[in-house]
């Protein structure tokens, strides 16, 4: 299953897969603040891109909450991972949605700063973090069409998503969108 619209010259693709083998210029990491690896996404990416990963995000100091750093990507197919450390989630409490929100948005301005053009998310937070995917589909949605119609140097943001609830809930969402705002056009 594929989803996909247009937003300014941007394409938002959603397809359920492994983002280790993504072949955009960068996958984005669902990190921990100590960017030195963990489980789920963060753990399979490590793997897949090799000890030197962990030498570099070594030297990068960690990440704050809703920010992203980057780094080589070594033995992935994507040059780069760029590193969003995302909120654990709290019910009602306030700073949770802003924080996943600036995590997706550091993302692509971190990329941007590097002249990516193609870059993959997972589902940053739904994990051990536990923030509920229902909900964090449309602001992760929302944040990244909003900012690829003011940035359109980025001609493919895909959201790599594990399994077909995280699916199913980011196609529900993006669709929404796309109902919603006539900048975004359906081009499944």
């Amino acid at each position: 299953m594929q989803t996909r619209a247009r937003s300014s010259q941007t394409i938002i693709e959603l397809v359920q897969g492994d983002i280790t083998h993504q072949d955009t210029d960068a996958i984005v990491n669902a990190a921990n603040n100590s960017l030195l690896g963990g489980g789920g996404v963060d753990g399979a990416i490590h793997r897949a891109a090799g000890p030197q990963l962990l030498e570099e995000t070594r030297t990068l100091g960690g990440c704050e909450t809703g920010d992203a750093k980057i780094s080589r990507g070594y033995r992935l197919k994507a040059r780069y991972v760029v590193h969003a450390v995302g909120p654990v989630y709290r019910p009602n409490h306030p700073d949770v949605p802003r924080l996943l929100a600036s995590a997706y948005r550091r993302s692509l301005e971190v990329a941007a700063e590097h002249d990516i053009h193609s870059i993959a998310f997972p589902s940053i937070s739904t994990g051990v973090y536990g923030y509920p995917v229902a909900q964090a589909a449309p602001i992760a949605i929302a944040t990244v069409c909003d900012f690829a119609c003011s940035n359109p140097q980025f001609e493919i943001v895909r959201f790599v998503l594990f399994d077909s609830g995280t699916m199913r809930a980011f196609a529900d969402a993006l669709k929404h969108l796309i109902a919603q705002r006539p900048d975004l056009t359906d081009v499944s």
